[in-house]
Formats: C-alpha cells, sequence, structure tokens
C-alpha cells in the first residue's frame, strides 16, 4: 500500500454509493465541490495512506482487510457490472433470477467499495478533533459529543456490517444508522461522515472475539479533519 495524500472524501448516499471526494486543483472546482475518484470511477483500489494505526490495527489486520475485502468488493462490482452492460448491448436474455441475483450483487459490491473507501480514509493515528460546525450540529441533535459517542458505539455494537454517522440531505439531521449488510439499513439521501465495518475481518486479527474493545478504540483514532470537511462540503450546500 503507498502512501496518498490527504482526501475529503464524502459519499453522496448510503443507499446508491454515490461517493464524492474534492480534489484541491480540479478544474472549475470550487472550495468542498464534492468530486469522487475512488475505485467505481478508476477500477483501482484507492491508495491508503498508513500501513497501520499504531496502538489501534496492526499491519496484519489492515493489509488483508484492504486487499481481500475492500479489493475483492471492486473486483466483484466490475465483474458484475461488466456482465450486465454487456449482456444489455448484446442481446443476452437471462432468466429472472439469475438477473435479480446479478444486479443484486453488483449494487452489495459497489456499496461495500464505497463503505471501506469512507472508513479507511477516516482513521487516523492522530485524530485531531471536531470543528465548530460539526460540534455544533452533533449538540443539537444528540446533546453532546459524549452522548453522541455512546449512542455511536451502541449502534455499532448492535450492528453485524456498518455503523455510520450520516448527514441527511432532505431534512439535515444527523443519525446514527445501524447496517447489517451493504445493502441493508440505509438511509436514503443521507451522506455518510463517520463510518466503521464491524464484520469480524475488520478487527479479528488483533481483538480476536472483542468487537467492543476494537469499537472502543475506533472512537480514538476517528480522523476528524476528515469528517470536519465532509460535513462542510453538505451543511455548506
Amino acid at each position: 500500500m503507498k502512501d496518498m495524500s490527504r482526501r475529503n472524501f464524502v459519499a453522496g448516499s448510503l443507499g446508491m454509493t454515490a461517493g464524492a471526494l474534492f480534489l484541491p486543483g480540479h478544474a472549475g472546482a470550487q472550495e468542498h465541490d464534492l468530486v469522487y475518484d475512488g475505485g467505481l470511477v478508476t477500477g483501482k483500489p484507492m491508495l491508503m495512506g498508513y500501513q497501520s494505526i499504531p496502538g489501534f490495527l496492526s499491519e496484519a489486520q489492515v493489509t488483508p482487510h484492504y486487499k481481500a475485502h475492500y479489493g475483492g468488493a471492486l473486483r466483484g462490482y466490475l465483474a458484475a457490472d461488466l456482465k450486465l452492460q454487456s449482456d444489455i448491448i448484446e442481446g443476452v436474455e437471462l432468466d429472472a433470477s439469475a438477473y435479480g441475483a446479478l444486479q443484486r450483487a453488483r449494487i452489495n459490491k459497489a456499496n461495500s467499495v464505497v463503505l471501506h473507501e469512507l472508513y479507511f480514509d477516516g482513521m487516523s493515528a492522530k485524530p485531531g478533533n471536531p470543528d465548530e460546525e460539526i460540534q455544533t450540529a452533533i449538540n443539537g441533535r444528540f446533546g453532546s459529543i459524549e452522548k453522541w459517542a455512546g449512542d455511536f458505539q451502541a449502534s455499532a455494537g448492535a450492528a453485524t456490517g456498518w455503523a455510520t454517522l450520516a448527514f441527511d440531505q432532505l431534512n439535515g439531521k444527523l443519525y446514527n444508522v445501524v447496517s447489517d449488510k451493504h445493502a441493508t439499513g440505509v438511509l436514503w439521501m443521507a451522506t455518510p461522515l463517520v463510518v466503521i465495518d464491524v464484520y469480524e475481518h475488520a478487527f479479528y486479527v488483533d481483538y480476536t472475539n472483542n468487537k467492543s474493545a476494537y469499537i472502543e478504540k475506533f472512537m480514538e483514532h476517528i480522523d476528524w479533519q476528515v469528517v470536519n470537511s465532509r460535513f462542510k462540503a453538505l451543511s455548506t450546500k
């Protein structure tokens, strides 16, 4: 895994994987514009800014997660998307069961790609602090950062796949969302700000079956610089 520059990465929807990545210097891009250039566009895994996070995740934990699970999701998405596109163009007829399975696989894998990108890019050895905008929003919705953190950890503990802090672009509210699979438990038009992967493959090497210890450590390594940028990009629209 190679180094990458810091990125302000935002997914446009928990349900449809319309991700976004603000890159300074993009032609026509203004501050906080959302421009996605992750794996669903490039066809390649995003570059990682770390091989491990000392005191939280070892290289032995991160590497197979990145290569097998994130990389495998991207490969699965690309294969399913290519198959569907070519069958449509060539007029290949599939029975309803096979067609439905392929459609579900494409969206499931696409969601997995984006959630993994948000997860990996949203952690840091030096987490920083929430800025005034996101802290005010969290306080207004949950009462305090501490109360939000408690509810987020409860959400992550209850989930078998993912938990997210998401900003609903329809009503402007924050939600802690429990998702048991990549394509279930979603909140349409809500954008993930904080994302934790709670599948066993995300923590088992370092924490065996101690999921709660992994979740507690995650809270200490949220990259608030990234979260601040994700929220600002949305709330200023």
